[in-house]
């Protein structure tokens, strides 16, 4: 899940890595370089965020319904896979070591690809400290969707996501997820009760809404030997400190199907867009000398518009009964493919 991309953004004290390494700038350089690290993941995630929601344009009965489970493998595209560190408009307190490459890969960039390391300068141009930016951590940035879909009346279904907050660890976090879609064949809107007898296939629209919700303690201590400034000294808890994201979606389609037998082939066209937002919460410390340190409170809060895109679907459910398999794959600026499985009739 993409709570193992998140949780590869976390610091603690014992390994001094993610967070606690690019908190190491001040939170103006921290953003930027989280922004630019993480691009792939807030994209890929809001597309995945907006799969899954159905395999066929056909309606169910009245109270018939489905509970499936299915995930979907966002590929990051390879203009996402790196970024160059003096093109996203850091300060000049921080800046390129010596021998550093300049291209440096995001969450969903090569494997072996060489990481940047910055040094940090103080406002009077002493350096003070230096870090090695995080390595990728995957190129298929994945998403879950667990839903369930009750057939009303006049060709509409309406589906509900939900995930209670649910503790995984406490390395990993807790996630959540809501969301909400209805679906409505129109074929017996245009050609009335005899819609099915006229055409071969099966036309509906569709709409869904999903919200993802994770969290994650921290825990970023200030390096060893060093004080807080004066005006610092007040706020010297960090037992507050959590990573929060949030993550919605709002998918648009239009799907044709057909029925054949136990097999029913898809596609569809449609719209999706998709936000984030992300915040560090609590005090977290930053150096601002060789000895001393300054402490800030909520210091990185991203929100951002990830996705906007048309999207094209195709795949197919199979039907055995009470069982039914689903997969489909997605042509949009990340490319995607989902498979998942279900429960009922």
């Amino acid at each position: 899940m993409v709570v193992l991309s998140l949780a590869a953004l976390q610091a603690n004290a014992q390994t001094d890595d993610g967070i606690a390494q690019l908190l190491k700038a001040a939170p103006g350089d921290a953003t930027k370089l989280i922004n630019a690290y993480a691009d792939p993941l807030f994209k890929g995630f809001g597309t995945g965020l907006n799969n899954g929601w159905t395999n066929t344009a056909k309606t169910k009965g009245l109270l018939h319904f489905d509970l499936r489970l299915s995930a979907s493998g966002v590929f990051v595209p390879t203009a996402d896979k790196s970024f160059d560190v003096t093109k996203i408009g850091l300060s000049n307190n921080v800046r390129l070591a010596a021998g550093s490459p300049t291209i440096t890969p995001t969450i969903g960039g090569e494997n072996n690809a060489k990481p940047a390391v910055l040094d940090i300068y103080s406002d009077g141009g002493t350096k003070i400290d230096q870090f090695t930016l995080p390595e990728r951590v995957t190129p298929i940035i994945p998403a879950p969707q667990l839903q369930l879909t009750v057939g009303l009346i006049r060709s509409t279904d309406v589906t509900v996501r939900f995930i209670p907050k649910t503790k995984l660890s406490d390395n990993v976090g807790s996630v959540g997820m809501i969301g909400f879609g209805i679906k409505h064949n129109i074929m017996g809107d245009i050609f009335g009760g005899v819609g099915g007898k006229l055409v071969p296939f099966d036309l509906a629209v569709a709409v869904g809404y999903t919200r993802f919700n994770y969290e994650l303690p921290l825990e970023v201590r200030p390096s060893s030997g060093k004080a807080p400034e004066a005006s610092s000294a007040t706020r010297t808890n960090f037992s507050n400190q959590r990573l929060e994201g949030h993550f919605s979606g709002v998918n648009l389609q239009a799907i044709i199907s057909k029925k054949l037998l136990f097999f029913t082939p898809f596609a569809a066209v449609g719209y999706s867009t998709a936000k984030t937002n992300v915040g560090l919460y609590g005090n977290y410390p930053v150096s601002s000398g060789l000895a001393t340190y300054t402490v800030y409170t909520d210091p990185i809060n991203i929100k951002r518009n990830s996705v906007s895109d048309f999207k094209v679907d195709a795949g197919f459910q199979l039907d055995l009964s009470i069982l039914k398999f689903y997969a489909s794959g997605t042509l949009s600026k990340y490319k995607s493919v989902t498979a998942g499985i279900g429960l009922g009739f």
